[in-house]
């Protein structure tokens, strides 16, 4: 029986056991950032949920076509070489790559029909209702933090237990997809580990050639910002163990030879104590390691005093979630910080020798092109090393999404829904003049003589090498994008409210994993509203043909007109997640 029969449980009769045989997929990403740089990352998510995994037992293995840049059928060729029972993918990119993963999993079991799909991640912890009504070749989801829970399932499959008192997952029955109780917060993050060994270490590199990896400090943030689709499925900011978190790091450098250190939390200084606790202990380990991260001005502000040890621990460079120069803007979206904060805190980096990163995201309150002058004036007057221009993406399950529910929508691709194309219609500026002004200050701001001489006539050799670096990256990204956007890019004439194609807003279930319900009958969730008979049929049919970019006609027509037809008969989002 398929794992999606309300009744399938693996048979117990053969002894001793087998265990089961488990595949993580990390599928190839159409965004920029994975396409377009010799660097690749290993996919952090993934190998937190291997490491439980192998200490259970499991077999375990790893197939990342994201950085071979596989394609649909090569990835699916790759995951049936070796033996298989379940395959688990998720993304970092999440939303924008929920296509591709809908994608490989039809592919996947028409193939291989016996085959457990299993999906985790932001998106489908959120959109789970809609992933389980849409796509029958997935099988359960993991909504959440996946460490426990995974490990969790996957035991319960392979004995015959009844996996419906597994926390923190979603299936299909008969009557529709259903959920079980939250799963519990994983309160000490010491106690699972990272799955290191399913990677060649060799393969991976960032920062112009550095062999990286990422890491996790802590997880979760105390702040509001109202855009942000991270913080609710954190649910509560913790961090590791400062002095082993920093013996791991050294490990890392001292035994797979590890240069780079890229700190995937959204909030790593967040604790003064635990980050001063961490940066001294690394210290004392006495490794050469290239730390970069993000974090907010507010806490370089905060530390001012202890930035040299910073620099003594390796920091080269901190991203700035600044978004905004406008503090009318900043006050809008709840940012929490002052227009005063992010200067300072820039200046204070640069006096310890530490590179900055400035944000500026575009689609929050533009109206004009005097709106786009004053955002180049602002960014020249703060004076960041390196820039990063983004595009407002909604999501559902924020309140952001609340606020431009009315907009319009002119990008239906939800793979491109990266922060790097415009998604949402700026009112009275047309999107090729957006396009113009973003790669205008982009531009502007990165040749400044200023920028210009702290690249090429930078004493400092680490400094000069990410700056000559990331120029280099910039370069080849802005030429892409360009000609994406004249020869590749057709955005919707008649473009349709965000509400009316993406569905009504989620945002009262932000926090949906942070209080587990009681066990019992009530922990199922019945999917409100069935979608129509065809969903699935009409799914299969667009995505199995969307891998070739002629196809993207197919796709965008079937994008309006279930938009449309949605519209009319009140049924809910107008794509398939």
């Amino acid at each position: 029986m398929p794992a999606n029969d309300p009744h399938f449980t693996p048979s117990t009769e053969s002894a001793p056991q087998r265990r089961l045989r488990v595949c993580l997929l990390n599928p190839t990403h159409t965004a920029i950032g994975s396409r377009i740089p010799d660097d690749h990352l290993p996919p952090l998510g993934l190998l937190a949920v291997g490491g439980p995994l192998i200490d259970d037992g499991f077999a375990v293995r790893l197939v990342d076509a994201d950085r071979q840049g596989l394609s649909a059928q090569q990835a699916v060729a790759a995951v049936l070489a070796e033996p298989v029972d379940v395959v688990m993918m998720g993304h970092s990119g999440s939303s924008s790559a929920h296509r591709t993963v809908v994608n490989l999993a039809l592919r996947l079991k028409r193939l291989h029909p016996k085959l457990i799909v299993v999906y985790g991640g932001v998106h489908p912890t959120y959109h789970w209702r809609e992933v389980l009504a849409q796509c029958k070749a997935i099988d359960f989801i993991v909504r959440g933090q996946g460490e426990r829970t995974a490990r969790d399932l996957l035991r319960a499959l392979e004995t015959g237990a009844d996996w419906r008192r597994v926390r923190g997952i979603a299936w299909r029955e008969a009557r529709g997809p259903v959920a079980s109780a939250q799963a519990p917060l994983l309160e000490n993050l010491d106690e699972w580990r990272v799955g290191w060994e399913l990677i060649n270490h060799a393969d991976y590199s960032y920062w112009g050639g550095l062999r990286a990896v990422v890491v996790q400090f802590s997880r979760g943030c105390p702040y509001q910002c109202n855009y942000c689709g991270q913080r609710g499925f954190w649910t509560r900011w913790r961090h590791r163990d400062p002095v082993r978190f920093a013996a791991e790091l050294a490990r890392l450098h001292r035994e797979h030879g590890v240069q780079l250190i890229n700190f995937a939390d959204e909030l790593p200084t967040g604790s003064r104590k635990a980050w001063l606790a961490f940066l001294e202990a690394l210290i004392a380990e006495n490794v050469p390691l290239t730390l970069v991260g993000s974090t907010r001005a507010g806490d370089i502000v905060r530390d001012a005093d202890i930035l040299h040890l910073y620099k003594r621990a390796g920091v080269i460079r901190f991203l700035l979630g600044i978004e905004s120069y406008q503090e009318a803007t900043l006050n809008a979206i709840r940012k929490g910080t002052t227009a005063s904060e992010d200067r300072e805190a820039i200046r204070l980096l640069r006096q310890h020798g530490i590179l900055s990163m400035a944000t500026c995201v575009v689609g929050f309150d533009e109206q004009r092109d005097a709106d786009f002058v004053r955002t180049w004036r602002h960014l020249v007057a703060y004076d960041p090393d390196q820039i990063q221009t983004l595009y407002a993406t909604p999501h559902r399950w924020t309140p952001f999404y609340d606020t431009v529910a009315e907009r319009r929508v002119i990008e239906p691709d939800t793979r491109k829904w990266d922060y790097k194309h415009q998604v949402l219609q700026t009112p009275g500026v047309p999107a090729w003049r957006v396009f113009a002004w973003v790669k205008f200050i982009e531009v502007a701001v990165q040749l400044r003589p200023k920028a210009l001489w702290r690249t090429y006539f930078n004493r400092d050799p680490d400094q000069a090498h990410a700056m000559r670096w990331y120029t280099a990256m910039g370069r080849r990204v802005w030429f892409h994008e360009l000609a994406e956007f004249l020869f590749r890019r057709r955005h919707l004439a008649q473009p349709p409210s965000l509400a009316d194609y993406a569905g009504p807003s989620m945002a009262q279930e932000e926090y949906a994993m942070a209080v587990p319900q009681r066990s019992g009958r009530k922990h199922l969730q019945v999917l409100p509203a069935s979608l129509e008979p065809s969903a699935h049929d009409e799914a299969e049919k667009v995505f199995l043909k969307i891998d070739n970019m002629d196809d993207m006609v197919i796709m965008r027509s079937h994008a309006v007109r279930v938009a449309l037809s949605r519209r009319s008969l009140d049924q809910g989002p107008a794509h398939p997640g």
